[in-house]
């Protein structure tokens, strides 16, 4: 009996790569999705709990970033998508200024801003989208923003998705590190 072959965890993409729907996405998937974006900050909070300084200051990976760069990173992040979104819904396929995620995670706020700081931002930031996400019409959900830096456009249903994976992505990160380390 030949021993199968067993692949090491992907540490960098642990849920996988994101996939962006083609076709508009149906009521309930929409749905689904502003849920999931409307628990991540509950589910990063519990996810935190109990982490000393040194271990908010370990990397989620080898080469990755600190648990602290990910939670700081995670308002940022999302803080840009809403404002893409808010864009998309006031312009016509507006040209959106991308921004540089790893110089943003070496600026000084990030190791000098309590986690609590971030993780009430993003409390807030999500309450605010998911109240925007559920009042869109089918018609609003397929209004696009411009990406420079992938030259293309993407519809809000896309973003939606997009966002909803990343948010879990990150999650994911750090409960993955718990588990490993035994934090």
């Amino acid at each position: 009996m030949q021993a199968q072959a067993t692949s090491a965890p992907d540490l960098r993409y642990p849920i996988g790569p994101a996939v962006l729907p083609e076709q508009p996405l149906n009521s309930g998937k929409r749905l689904g999705l502003i849920a999931n974006i409307a628990v991540l900050p509950d589910q990063l909070r519990a996810a935190v709990t109990g982490l000393i300084p040194a271990q908010l200051d370990t990397p989620y990976r080898p080469g990755g970033w600190t648990v602290r760069q990910v939670i700081h990173h995670l308002p940022d992040s999302h803080l840009n998508s809403y404002s893409r979104m808010r864009l998309a819904l006031t312009d016509e396929n507006p040209t959106i200024s991308p921004y540089d995620e790893e110089a943003w995670a070496e600026l000084p706020d990030v190791k000098a801003t309590p986690v609590a700081v971030s993780l009430a931002l993003l409390e807030a930031l999500h309450i605010r989208w998911t109240i925007l996400l559920r009042q869109l019409t089918d018609a609003q959900w397929q209004r696009t923003f411009y990406h420079p830096g992938s030259k293309r456009s993407f519809t809000l249903d896309q973003a939606l998705a997009m966002y909803a994976w990343h948010g879990q992505h990150h999650l994911t990160h750090i409960t993955e590190l718990r588990r490993r380390e035994g934090f």
